[in-house]
C-alpha cells in the first residue's frame, strides 16, 4: 500500500511540475542513460538552467543592457 502511495505521489509531483513547465530530471536522466550512454548527463543545476533558457531565452537582449 504504501508503495502505491509513494507512487503516485510521485506522479503527482512529476504532474505539477510539467504544469507550471518545470521538466523532470530524473525522467531526463533515465533517457539520457538509455538513449544516449555515450553523452554526458547534465547536473541538476545544468539542467534546470538550459531548460529555463531554452523557455524564457538567455535574458541578454542585445540592446544597450
Amino acid at each position: 500500500m504504501f508503495n502505491d502511495l509513494s507512487r503516485f505521489g510521485k506522479y503527482l509531483g512529476q504532474a505539477a511540475r510539467l504544469m507550471v513547465g518545470l521538466p523532470d530530471y530524473e525522467t531526463y536522466v533515465a533517457h539520457m542513460r538509455t538513449t544516449h550512454p555515450e553523452l554526458p548527463v547534465m547536473t541538476e543545476v545544468e539542467f534546470f538552467r538550459n531548460r529555463q533558457e531554452a523557455r524564457y531565452g538567455t535574458g541578454r537582449s542585445g540592446g544597450c543592457c
